[in-house]
């Protein structure tokens, strides 16, 4: 019997059993990709964590192009790391598959069980918490933090603990408190600046950071998002700055901080003004 999967793998028709073919032939030891043929799930994870941040990226500068490319990118990771599980014997992406679509049923009785729509959005936080409570002792990881992965972005992780505490009542009531939280930990980082302690300074930065998110989730911001934002306004200023530079020839290793803060504080004027800086 002749095998079909070359003219699978040529097929712009073939969806999914497509790219799971593609992905077979090169994981294949006798006549696949080398390179792909090396690699094992520590080494391509830091590509699956990028094209995440691709995709998130493609959405923020509207791109739809983009986006239909870096999710077929962030798809992709999601076969590899199946194929090399399945390799190692331990699933395939049919009970990838299986797993997520069994987790979405189960999480939403309220969709597809009997359960009533007719809740508030408390009741379902409260709902939700209670199913992921019990997977979480099915597994045998009873604490309430246990699965908020440890290698997320350290901002992203802060606000997920944040919130997983929140949602079984540890949390400041109000903003109010935590200004105060946020003057507190000011006040020590201060000390341990001044007592010139490199550790308590480390840690005490990281106590106010944390702080910082948990005002963020009080205001309705979203630490990351802001920060990202931020970046991005950072980013344009400066370059206002080489810009502004380069027209007299010069560049920013050449100028003095005054010079420009100068051109720094009319690009925010522009910006602020909705003229092109």
């Amino acid at each position: 019997m002749t095998d079909p999967t070359p003219d699978l793998i040529r097929n712009p028709a073939g969806g999914m059993p497509r790219l799971l073919a593609i992905m077979r032939r090169l994981r294949d030891p006798d006549t696949g990709c080398p390179w792909d043929i090396e690699q094992d799930f520590d080494t391509i994870a830091p590509y699956t964590v990028e094209e995440a941040y691709e995709v998130a990226d493609a959405i923020a500068r509207r791109n739809w192009g983009d986006l239909c490319d870096e999710l077929g990118d962030l798809l992709l990771q999601a076969v590899y790391h199946a194929q090399m599980a399945q390799e190692a014997g331990h699933f395939d992406f049919d009970d990838v598959i299986r797993s997520v679509s069994d987790k979405m049923v189960a999480r939403h009785p309220h969709v597809f069980g009997d359960e009533t729509r007719e809740k508030s959005a408390a009741q379902q936080v409260a709902d939700w918490e209670a199913i992921k409570a019990a997977e979480r002792a099915n597994r045998a990881r009873q604490g309430v933090l246990d699965d908020v992965a440890l290698n997320l972005p350290a901002l992203i992780r802060a606000q997920k603990l944040q919130n997983r505490a929140a949602r079984v009542g540890f949390d400041w009531p109000d903003a109010g408190h935590v200004l105060d939280k946020l003057a507190e930990e000011s006040a020590e980082l201060v000390e341990a600046q001044q007592a010139k302690d490199p550790a308590a300074i480390a840690d005490e930065f990281g106590d106010l950071l944390f702080v910082m998110v948990n005002l963020g989730r009080h205001l309705g911001v979203d630490a990351e998002a802001a920060l990202r934002g931020t970046n991005e306004k950072f980013t344009r200023r400066f370059a206002a700055i080489e810009t502004g530079l380069a027209r007299d020839g010069r560049s920013p290793a050449t100028a003095s901080l005054a010079e420009m803060e100068a051109i720094w504080a009319e690009a925010k004027r522009a910006e602020k003004s909705g003229r092109p800086g």
